[in-house]
């Protein structure tokens, strides 16, 4: 199946190049495109670099995970609370900077990566802290994180199942959608800073309705992720984009993590009152 991609196609060709190191002879579409055609005198090059596979994804998601993991607990008990509301907002600027250059790259850096885990880590663990101890929701953290990885492993199986496929017509509606979601939580954030407030982020029905429609957008997300990998592999992008994948799983985990941590707290705090 052809790619619907443009970038996925494009790394696609570069990868087909650098593993079998075709240059810039021969016809189109034959062994021999872009160099001589191998002969004794000139044998094929060896593959250049490795092709990733679904146990590269796996392991460096699992990696980004235990990172994210160990950086989140690491903050929660040694960053003092005076300092929480620094780091708290000093890991969200630096983790966005740092997510967009990721998304907006056309290599795969995977030190930019492991250092988005460790810093957005930081910022999941003040978060955390903060509903937990602070706001005193007693146990919202490991509901939270139960809830989370349950939805994803959901999702999961009903792409292997192909219950839910990423047709062009998913994805350009998963597009908007994710794109919608994030201008409104833009505007209600500037409009908060003049002291106006929408309810879409207040313990009410308009804010429960609103973190409910980002759950859902944020667990289908997965399968835009999903197709992403299943495309990689099939065109046969280098071994190091497993991490680029990796970090698409991770970004939707915490996205997903956040949306149920506030959705708890709204559920708690209603059934405090």
């Amino acid at each position: 199946m052809k790619s619907s991609n443009p970038v996925l196609s494009r790394l696609g060709r570069a990868a087909e190049q650098q593993r079998t190191g075709y240059g810039a002879y021969g016809p189109p579409g034959e062994p021999g495109y872009g160099q001589p055609y191998p002969t004794a005198a000139y044998p094929a090059a060896p593959p250049a670099v490795q092709p990733m596979t679904i146990d590269d994804v796996v392991v460096k998601t699992v990696t980004l995970l235990g990172l994210t993991g160990i950086a989140a607990i690491a903050a929660w008990n040694l960053i003092p609370d005076g300092y929480m509301g620094a780091a708290w907002i000093g890991a969200a600027v630096v983790g966005l900077v740092l997510g967009l250059i990721i998304s907006f790259s056309r290599m795969a850096n995977p030190a930019l990566v492991v250092t988005y885990a460790v810093v957005e880590g930081v910022f999941v663990g003040m978060v955390s802290k903060t509903y937990q101890e602070f706001l005193g929701y007693s146990g919202i953290v490991l509901q939270a994180v139960v809830a989370t990885f349950g939805v994803f492993f959901l999702m999961a199986a009903l792409y292997k199942f192909k219950v839910i496929r990423a047709t062009p017509r998913f994805t350009r509606g998963m597009i908007a959608a994710i794109g919608g979601l994030f201008a409104l939580m833009l505007i209600n954030f500037v409009l908060s800073l003049f002291g106006f407030h929408t309810g879409l982020r207040d313990n009410g029905a308009v804010g429960i309705i609103f973190s409910l429609v980002c759950i859902v957008v944020a667990s289908l997300s997965f399968i835009l992720d999903f197709d992403q990998i299943e495309q990689g592999i099939r065109m046969g992008l280098p071994q190091r984009y497993s991490w680029t994948a990796a970090f698409g799983i991770l970004v939707g985990l915490i996205w997903l993590y956040l949306e149920i941590l506030r959705l708890l707290s709204y559920l708690q705090g209603s059934s405090r009152d």
